[in-house]
């Protein structure tokens, strides 16, 4: 990993850790998740034809668990990592203020995933496997859907990425990934400018992820539209803020 990588991961988690605490508070965290979520359940087929409770999911950039606590009554089991302690940290509090703990489906691991052998995610998946009573005889453990949600913009190398998520899969296992759009030169509003930092990429490009994802040997590679969201951002150059509307790319794929 270069310097700048590394500089730019620790300008992200002290950004993340800061603003973990308020993180669910926030409306438009919240808007958004909820219509990737109905997103996934649209293209996902799993969720359409009754089979989803088969499911084991892993969900990178999981922050506090939003997205993760949708989708947990819906599938077997899913495993959420982040790079920030306190997002990871709030995951982990939601969890255990659940009714039965011991009975959740769902574990947020602190690790950036470089392998699909990474000791923390194996870890995790085979402590959920342990509580649903299986012997632990398919090792590895591999994954049956790869999501994420406003976590591809903040990624350097996107190939790095979705080659190793390819490797986390099952044969059959499917990818989707949900982020705003670069739409040109106005999609840099989407953050206010004192959060521009760590920012990789001001949204992603449907072209460009189609390559990608094809790139790294995925099949039946999709990027569409799928659907937008409506926020108040800075007025550039002047003060007060006006209302936009981001278009999000829904980034699909098998093995």
């Amino acid at each position: 990993m270069s310097d700048l990588t590394e500089s730019s991961q620790q300008v992200n988690n002290q950004r993340f850790n800061a603003e973990a605490a308020q993180w669910d508070a926030n409306k438009k965290h919240a808007e958004g998740v909820t219509k990737a979520f109905d997103a996934i359940q649209r293209y996902i087929p799993a969720f359409a034809d009754g089979t989803s409770k088969a499911l084991d999911v892993l969900e990178i950039g999981c922050g506090t668990g939003l997205l993760s606590f949708l989708l947990a009554p819906h599938v077997r089991s899913l495993v959420g990592v982040d790079t920030a302690d306190a997002m990871v940290d709030a995951f982990n509090a939601k969890t255990a203020a659940l009714p039965d703990p011991c009975a959740a489906n769902l574990a947020a691991v602190n690790v950036q995933v470089h392998s699909a052998d990474d000791v923390h995610l194996q870890g995790a998946a085979a402590a959920l496997a342990l509580d649903r009573g299986e012997s632990g005889e398919d090792l590895p453990y591999r994954f049956d859907l790869v999501v994420s949600h406003l976590t591809l913009h903040h990624i350097p190398e996107l190939g790095d990425l979705l080659r190793t998520l390819r490797d986390c899969l099952r044969p059959g296992g499917l990818l989707a990934l949900t982020d705003y759009e670069d739409f040109g030169e106005d999609a840099v509003a989407f953050h206010p400018a004192s959060k521009r930092a760590g920012v990789e990429r001001h949204g992603i490009r449907k072209r460009e992820m189609e390559d990608v994802i094809d790139g790294v040997g995925f099949n039946e590679v999709r990027v569409e539209r799928a659907f937008s969201l409506r926020k108040e951002v800075e007025t550039e150059g002047r003060e007060g803020t006006r209302e936009m509307d981001f278009p999000f790319l829904i980034c699909l794929a098998k093995k």
